[in-house]
């Protein structure tokens, strides 16, 4: 449930004369600015760690004196181990090594800086080698948004609502792994000007399932923050203000709306399917006899148990694809359409409506006294009118929204439940409901 409260209470934090925050706090930006001047965009926000291209040792130091951690980016090519070393004599908090790395290179980089930390923004196969790891960050994510493939027309998914492309299945299934902080470090493309909507998208998709965007100004929005235009000043104190694979089926599961957490094999046990209404095995020949008989009593026990049809195997993706292609992704319809007959109405912690462009996340306290609902708007408008249904009786519902609104919301009773209304979702915004 940090997703809501971290971006709280780091931007209250103060940045002159602070000390570095560890690398579990850190809030990262690619900087694409040198002076020093620059470091007043971060004045009242929550970002305090630099990712850097080109910076001087007096820059290092203004960050450094603001508790600002600094990061040299480095990439394959030159003598790296010794980047590392003039990178650190510049006195930068850490290295990032962006790209792929042989071994032997990735040992040497970490011998030359000592106990500096060293970051792998890796590509996806590799996010799990590291056992250490301080953060996991990846560049190889989408940039989300409702997806417009040919002229302009938004394309239907599997689960008959707007397709949307979103990292929440990947940034799931992957902090199911690991609770280590991960980053999504794409870059814009190049020469295209990203709107502010698109900013606030990406943000709002990480944050829900517990990732951080890092925040990366594309050349054109860049230039103007750099002449401190008003209206790119007030799109990036938007963005500072909300500071495996994508398109499988936990993206399906999550467009309908359903809580759903991925298991590992090697965390199944009867624990880990505590309060679980449903399972569903997406690789049965990849479990083990103990791992199958776990999914057996839980099935004994009332819960219901929906299985991969025969012949399934959930295949890896080729090298350098994150997005499934076609034929995989027609070989899901027959799991998400299992999955949607079983579910039907019946609502397992939350249902929306009017909320076609919106994608939530539900987590629940381990006390089950406080749920946070989070919601991720998708398109470049606002959502009005949603309506928000709960199977669970709770006693108060507040708002929070990046733009510093704080209200309570009358629950009413409902026929399956309870339920609340939303007058208005513009990027995005959490729910606290309260026993």
């Amino acid at each position: 449930m940090w997703g809501v409260s971290w971006v709280l209470a780091l931007s209250s934090l103060p940045l002159w004369c602070a000390p570095v925050p560890p690398p579990a706090d850190w809030v990262p930006a690619r900087w694409p600015w040198g002076d020093a001047q620059s470091l007043d965009l971060l004045s009242g926000g929550p970002v305090n760690c630099l990712l850097l291209k080109r910076y001087t040792a007096d820059f290092v130091a203004a960050a450094t004196a603001r508790g600002v951690a600094t990061l040299a980016i480095l990439t394959p090519g030159s003598d790296v181990a010794d980047s590392a070393r003039h990178a650190l004599a510049a006195k930068v908090t850490g290295v990032a090594l962006e790209g792929e790395f042989p071994e032997s290179l990735l040992a040497a980089v970490r011998e030359s800086a000592g106990g500096a930390p060293v970051i792998e923004i890796a590509p996806r196969s590799r996010l799990l080698h590291e056992p250490g790891a301080l953060v996991l960050a990846t560049d190889e994510a989408m940039w989300p948004g409702i997806s417009q493939p040919e002229g302009g027309v938004a394309r239907a998914g599997p689960t008959s609502s707007a397709w949307i492309d979103t990292n929440t299945g990947f940034i799931r299934a992957l902090r199911a792994w690991s609770e280590v902080p991960l980053w999504i470090a794409n870059e814009p493309p190049l020469k295209t000007a990203i709107t502010a909507a698109r900013y606030l998208q990406a943000i709002a998709d990480a944050g829900i399932s517990g990732a951080r965007w890092v925040l990366s100004p594309d050349s054109d929005f860049a230039a103007r923050l750099a002449r401190r235009e008003t209206a790119a000043v007030s799109d990036w104190r938007r963005m500072l203000a909300l500071s495996l694979l994508s398109g499988g089926i936990l993206d399906m599961i999550a467009v309908g709306h359903t809580p759903v957490r991925p298991i590992p094999p090697q965390r199944l046990t009867p624990e880990a399917l505590k309060d679980a209404s449903m399972a569903v095995n997406l690789d049965a020949d990849a479990l083990t006899p103990e791992e199958k008989d776990i999914l057996r009593q839980f099935a004994r026990a009332g819960g219901t148990l929906l299985s991969s049809p025969p012949g399934w195997k959930d295949q890896p993706p080729r090298p350098g694809r994150i997005t499934l292609e076609k034929a995989e992704l027609e070989r899901l319809n027959d799991v998400w359409r299992d999955v949607n007959s079983m579910v039907g109405r019946k609502n397992l912690g939350v249902r929306l409506f009017n909320a076609s462009s919106l994608l939530s996340n539900l987590l629940v306290s381990a006390d089950g006294k406080t749920a946070v609902l989070h919601l991720a708007n998708y398109s470049d408008y606002p959502v009005e009118n949603v309506t928000v249904h709960f199977t669970d009786a709770y006693k108060r519902a507040t708002w929070i929204d990046p733009e510093g609104t704080k209200k309570a919301l009358e629950i009413y009773k409902t026929d399956e439940g309870w339920g609340a209304d939303i007058d208005r979702v513009a990027a995005c915004a959490s729910i606290i409901l309260e026993r």
